[in-house]
């Protein structure tokens, strides 16, 4: 018999994977795939599905049982001490990455600003060469220590929440070179942000956690290794996700509704509280941290030095006039975001194809090579403008023209002839990414920039935010989708101010407003979205606004294209399953599915050159176990994965001379967490496993250690009504199965409300399930399979 479930071949299980994803060869894929198609497809070699389902076998039931009373209280209370060190790492984490990101680009401005006093291309020199320096680093990091702390990360994170394992995300190494590299990357001046990295970032030291660290660097300890599975690593993960948006802009409960609405595929309330909790800690963190900044200990970091653009001081109301004129801003968001996630997924596409495929030498080049063309264009288009005297400001504003070189503010001084005058796009240019963004949407600036400034800085931009996504850096779409937005937001607001003159108008309001539409065109988020943008602006009042902007923008970018993280994850193989099924799927069985397809099974009692001659030939990850029942017919008894398989290939201890099942006096050979897959690592191969002629004439019982209750379902069933299920239970297999033949019992939701004492809930139990139980049957245990008919497929 053959064929079996497989996470990463594209066989016929591959081309079942193909009809749920959006893959780009998903559509009119047949049972054959163009060898090209699959190349890229499945790209990263190394992905593979999670084992979120619970595998009841012997060795997990044991476990159960010896666990004392006191082990769940424990369980607990070490969860919630892991998220608060998830919350307190993030962000220290952040605070690092932030203080040295403001103080390189402090040093880098300071030292630029005093230069060009004396000599224009000395200054150029000197800031070229620091960009080129820090940019250097961090793909140097990249590529040779840490090749997974490339790009967002977001889409891996989301993917692993989905049930995918891409080998390497939440690697130590990874995190490492996603610190060092974000503060190379950023503070080279690049057209990319540190927040997406952010969220890598928590990712990975809450993975680490869970696993009691790093064994490979002899950071780990045995005492916090209790969450050794996939579903509780996955908890953490999400908590990891929620704090690294927390951290990256402020913003705790937009934290938590990212990771409910962009990231996990599965969620409970229990888990709602960690989440938080873990938000609430990485906001005090960062609170103190920027509370003892500001007394002047951290250099260059100072009120500009983190992410919050407060604007509560601008634009009090709005009039029902200026609703047109916002939701052209969504309209422009929609647009321009479509076409930055398509012409991002082009050039990505294509880097990935040629470019990239030369080796780390063309990477490193690469970025060298952009970090020197940005630097060209920051250095050289302010000269093209000329300065503008500076305007007269309000006392109170707290705003100076032009501001001191080196540090945050508005009206920089540029070249400028006179002591009080300013270039406005330097302004823009040279300023860190926050600082650029908090002077956009500063309030009391009318006429700061000119409209030709912005629409200069708004091409160049969006050209290098497009071209720069993507190279061998951590590299994040969060701030640059900002500065975008809200130029063009910026650039309405003139507009308005221009037409409605009698109304009270703050440009900054606009530059807010265009920032949401680029981000909801892009990203497709809307509440999380929404909820980040007021926290940061500190500017509740503007709420109705926000949600018609995204509204709007969202709607028509869903028109073109699919949002960026889902975009970025097709092209990186990732096969994420949606929340919904596809249209197609409702006049789809499982049956049709599976119906060119065999599945390898293995007996009961299967010889060792079997198993090894079977998973040697296939690389499938999931095999049904077949016995003999008393009447001669076949009977599937359960599932066994490959890795627990190659467990016991290794461990040698359970091979038995007889081809009769074991007693029970053997099966406390192994614990529960001998089965388990280190995170950070493959897991065995079998390859690695070396056998003697003897101990291949061995016979193995498969029965301890296989799952007895895998989900099944008819063969019949809508294929939507199989992913639902598939999606929504985390599974990594399903067998398919004709219908059984009669029906042992029927369980109602009064059959589930257990009470510890009395006699009705006995008596209810009685009456439904537990009868099958009394005649030694378990509720489908009377499903016979008969040999040809499992040929049907298990879904992987």
């Amino acid at each position: 018999m053959l064929a079996g479930g497989d996470d990463g071949v594209p066989d016929g299980i591959g081309m079942a994977r193909l009809a749920w994803t959006r893959l780009p060869t998903a559509e009119g894929a047949g049972p054959s795939t163009s060898a090209a198609a699959d190349d890229e497809l499945f790209s990263a070699a190394a992905v593979e599905s999670l084992d979120y389902e619970v595998i009841e076998n012997y060795a997990y039931r044991e476990e159960q049982a010896q666990r004392s009373k006191f082990w769940v209280p424990y369980y607990v209370m070490l969860k919630w001490l892991f998220s608060l060190l998830i919350g307190v790492g993030t962000g220290l984490a952040a605070i690092f990455i932030n203080l040295a990101v403001e103080n390189f680009s402090g040093w880098k401005y300071t030292a630029t600003f005093a230069i060009i006093k004396h000599s224009y291309f000395v200054g150029f020199f000197v800031y070229t060469v620091f960009n080129l320096a820090l940019v250097f680093s961090s793909v140097y990091i990249v590529t040779n220590f840490a090749p997974a702390a490339a790009g967002s990360g977001i889409p891996e994170i989301k993917g692993y929440l989905n049930g995918v394992d891409t080998h390497g995300i939440l690697l130590f190494r990874t995190l490492v070179g996603k610190i060092f590299g974000s503060i190379g990357s950023v503070g080279g001046g690049l057209a990319l942000g540190k927040e997406g990295p952010l969220v890598h970032t928590g990712a990975c030291i809450a993975s680490l956690l869970g696993q009691g660290g790093s064994a490979k660097y002899h950071l780990s300890s045995r005492w916090v290794r209790i969450f050794e599975s996939d579903r509780d690593r996955r908890d953490l993960v999400t908590c990891g996700c929620a704090a690294g948006v927390a951290a990256a802009f402020r913003a705790p409960v937009g934290g938590v509704l990212f990771a409910l609405e962009e990231v996990t595929s599965w969620w409970r309330s229990h888990l709602m509280w960690r989440v938080f909790f873990t938000s609430a800690v990485v906001a005090v963190v960062v609170r103190s941290a920027m509370n003892w900044c500001n007394s002047g200990k951290c250099g260059h970091f100072g009120a500009g030095g983190f992410i919050i653009w407060d604007i509560s001081g601008g634009q009090e109301d709005y009039s029902y006039q200026e609703l047109f004129p916002m939701a052209i801003i969504g309209v422009i968001g929609g647009l321009l975001g479509a076409l930055f996630n398509q012409l991002t997924l082009y050039i990505t596409k294509w880097r990935r194809t040629y470019l990239h495929k030369k080796g780390k030498r063309v990477q490193i080049f690469e970025a060298c090579l952009i970090s020197l063309v940005t630097s060209i264009i920051s250095f050289v288009l302010p000269l093209l403008r000329k300065c503008s005297p500076c305007p007269q400001l309000e006392t109170n504003s707290g705003i100076e023209c032009p501001h001191p070189p080196g540090t945050d503010g508005n009206f920089v001084n540029f070249y400028c002839s006179k002591d009080k005058e300013y270039n406005d796009l330097a302004t823009i240019f040279f300023n860190t990414q926050d600082d650029a963004i908090r002077n956009l949407f500063s309030a009391k600036t009318f006429h700061e920039y000119s409209a030709r400034s912005l629409i200069t800085f708004l091409v160049m931009f969006y050209s290098l935010a497009v071209v720069t996504f993507g190279t061998a850096v951590p590299a994040g779409q969060f701030v640059p989708g900002i500065m975008i937005g809200s130029t063009y937001g910026r650039l309405v607001g003139m507009f308005v101010v221009k037409f409605y003159k009698k109304l009270n108008i703050e440009e900054g309001t606009y530059a807010l407003l265009g920032a949401a539409s680029f981000l909801g065109g892009s990203m497709r988020m809307t509440v999380s979205l929404c909820v980040i943008m007021v926290e940061i602006t500190n500017n509740l009042k503007l709420l109705p606004l926000i949600m018609l902007v995204l509204l709007v923008s969202k709607a028509v970018g869903d028109f073109f294209n699919e949002g960026l993280y889902e975009e970025q994850a097709r092209l990186r193989g990732i096969p994420l399953l949606d929340s919904r099924p596809k249209q197609v799927m409702r006049n789809m069985s499982a049956r049709d599915v599976c119906r060119n397809q065999k599945v390898v099974s293995l007996p009961r009692v299967s010889r060792v050159v079997d198993i090894v001659s079977v998973l040697r030939t296939n690389k499938h990850n999931g095999f049904p176990v077949v016995d003999r029942g008393q009447n001669g017919e076949s009977l599937v008894i359960g599932l066994i994965l490959r890795s627990h398989l190659l467990v016991l290939l290794q461990a040698k201890v359970d091979f038995q001379n007889s081809p009769f099942p074991c007693g029970p006096g053997v099966l406390n050979r192994h614990n529960f967490s001998d089965f388990v897959k280190p995170a950070s690592s493959k897991g065995k191969s079998i390859d690695d496993i070396h056998l003697t002629e003897d101990e291949l004439g061995l016979y193995l019982d498969l029965a301890p250690f296989l799952n007895p209750s895998p989900y099944v379902v008819p063969e019949d069933m809508s294929l939507a009504k199989v992913y639902n299920l598939f999606r929504q239970l985390g599974l990594r297999h399903v067998f398919v199965v004709p219908r059984p033949s009669r029906v042992v019992g029927l369980i109602t939701r009064k059959d589930l409300l257990l009470e510890e004492d009395g006699n009705t809930a006995m008596a209810e139990l009685q009456s439904t399930s537990v009868r099958g139980l009394l005649n030694g049957k378990l509720l489908g245990g009377n499903a016979h399979l008969e040999r040809p008919l499992l040929d049907n497929l298990v879904i992987e």
